[in-house]
């Protein structure tokens, strides 16, 4: 039933939902990833009996692709900023929530440990600062407040 010179490929997501994809041996990653992914081919990592597939020139049939076989996919969230993601095909599970400034949650309060610091030894020891290095100091500590309120205040 299936066409001669074509192989079907069970492209398997972490959501447990599967899409077959229809490809030639002579097809490569790279072919299979903008046939399936368009626009997404830098976020779609592909795995292959456990090893991740990164030569976008290497082939199906170099790979030991053949009907049938399993490729797991997974969308990192990393690069590829510029085209938004569109979300994995089947039924999704709850979103996990976005974190502020980007980074780890201890960002916040880590650089407010600094900027305590930084305080603490310009009132204790302020033979040790210049004026340029209080002003600057007062200009981090009125741009992280604004910051933090701007963050957390919406």
């Amino acid at each position: 039933d299936a066409c001669p010179g074509l192989i079907k490929i069970r492209l398997k997501f972490l959501n447990d939902t599967e899409e077959v994809a229809v490809a030639r041996p002579e097809d490569t990653v790279g072919i299979l990833k903008s046939k399936y992914f368009p626009g997404q081919e830098s976020q779609m990592k592909l795995i292959y009996r456990g090893q991740l597939l990164q030569d976008q020139a290497r082939t199906l049939r170099s790979l030991r692709i053949t009907d049938n076989c399993v490729i797991h996919c997974h969308r990192s969230r990393g690069s590829g900023a510029a085209t938004p993601a569109l979300p994995e095909p089947g039924p999704a599970g709850p979103a996990a929530p976005a974190l502020p400034l980007g980074g780890g949650t201890l960002m916040v309060p880590t650089v407010m440990v600094v900027l305590a610091l930084g305080w603490y030894f310009r009132i204790n020891y302020r033979q040790l600062f210049t004026a340029p290095a209080t002003v600057s100091l007062i200009g981090v500590t009125v741009l992280v407040t604004f910051l933090a309120f701007g963050v957390y205040g919406q």
